[in-house]
């Protein structure tokens, strides 16, 4: 599926529901019916099966639908208000974060901000973080010290997809 297509997607499913005249629930949620509706109406044509296999075949599982395939929901990284419903978890002893060098000297001044997006997003593993940090350059992975911040009363959530979000990572808490 066209990364033009899932790029699009994300823009109106985390970022700007308004659009294409779609709304999202308190939960993040909108009818794929509309959804599908309001693409066709904005030179963005999908039909229902194109749209599963975008949603099945994402490699970091942007997108999730409900059980009836009704709505469908971005997972996380929204800009608009949203509340996913997620509940408190005890993460790992380290998470990692995918940056570029640029940032990373920012972050290892201040720490971890989460700017326009709900939450600050970690990953479970170095392999994804590199594919983050990979995106926009040669990727730098910070090291956070997960399971040290629970303690001091940091809180963690843990998206479907496996993305560890928490609100700010100090920089007592990040290594290189």
């Amino acid at each position: 599926m066209s990364v033009r297509l899932s790029k699009f997607l994300s823009l109106v499913l985390r970022h700007q529901p308004d659009r294409i005249g779609i709304t999202l629930d308190k939960a993040g949620w909108t009818s794929v019916v509309d959804l599908l509706a309001a693409c066709a109406k904005h030179g963005v044509a999908i039909t229902r099966p194109e749209l599963e296999a975008l949603v099945a075949a994402s490699d970091k599982q942007r997108y999730a639908f409900t059980a009836d395939k009704s709505r469908i929901r971005a997972n996380q990284g929204h800009t608009v208000a949203v509340d996913l419903g997620l509940q408190a978890s005890a993460p790992p002893e380290l998470l990692f974060h995918g940056t570029t060098k640029t940032a990373a000297a920012s972050i290892l001044e201040t720490g971890i901000h989460k700017g326009s997006r709900h939450h600050v997003h970690l990953s479970g593993d170095r392999e994804t973080a590199t594919k983050v940090g990979a995106r926009r350059g040669a990727p730098v992975i910070l090291v956070v010290h997960a399971a040290v911040m629970a303690a001091a009363g940091y809180e963690f959530f843990r998206t479907d997809n496996h993305v560890w979000l928490t609100e700010h990572v100090p920089v007592e808490y990040i290594d290189t």
